[in-house]
């Protein structure tokens, strides 16, 4: 009788613990989302049907989703820029939903090549992208320009500011970020190594898109 009383107790207090466990963890971990459009051209027999994109197959855009449909991005506003000019700043942050995301460039979003890192952060990492995403959305901190800051860097460093990908000045995350792929390659894998999900949607046979 004994040594069922304690089997009972260890039964119930290991059910007691993976609950408290569970409960724990999930009130301290959130997900924030990093969404790649991947860079594309159209094939050659579709050149007068599909759009022409900023950047070809070295384009594409990325953006980190922190709500639920609220994906913070970076965008030129006004003249493109060849140098970057501190005091003359031709940029933007905003926060797109996911549909407009992805039709940036002009195609439907059901055609296009996509991926989207998703990824645990505890809470006051999410609280931490919140407060940027406000302050960037009022004031971009940078110029956007060809030799600079564009979206695939603009993510990395916000990133780097959460400490989820090492944090460098801004001349070095352009330098070393300076284009979307670059990015995702990193994430995929740090998602490899930390088990992270990825989730790709294949792009429209109409074009040709960048390879990973």
């Amino acid at each position: 009788m004994t040594r069922l009383y304690f089997k009972i107790v260890r039964y119930l207090f290991a059910i007691f613990f993976c609950f408290y466990f569970c409960q724990t963890y999930s009130q301290n971990t959130a997900y924030i989302k990093v969404h790649f459009l991947y860079g594309s051209r159209p094939k050659a027999k579709y050149k007068a049907t599909e759009p022409k994109w900023f950047g070809g197959i070295l384009g594409g855009h990325a953006g980190i989703e922190g709500d639920s449909d609220h994906v913070l991005n970076f965008l030129h506003n006004g003249k493109f820029h060849w140098f970057s000019k501190k005091d003359n700043r031709h940029s933007k942050y905003c926060e797109s939903s996911v549909y407009s995301f992805y039709t940036i460039l002009g195609s439907n979003p059901d055609s296009v090549k996509r991926a989207e890192v998703i990824i645990p952060v505890t809470i006051q990492q999410k609280q931490k992208l919140d407060s940027i995403a406000s302050i960037y959305i009022q004031h971009t901190p940078y110029d956007y320009a060809l030799f600079g800051m564009r979206c695939g860097a603009a993510s990395y460093e916000i990133l780097g500011q959460l400490g989820i990908l090492k944090k460098y000045s801004y001349k070095k995350t352009y330098m070393k970020i300076f284009y979307p792929k670059k990015l995702r390659r990193i994430l995929f894998a740090q998602a490899k190594k930390n088990n992270w999900i990825i989730e790709k949607q294949k792009g429209s046979v109409k074009r040709k898109w960048e390879q990973d």
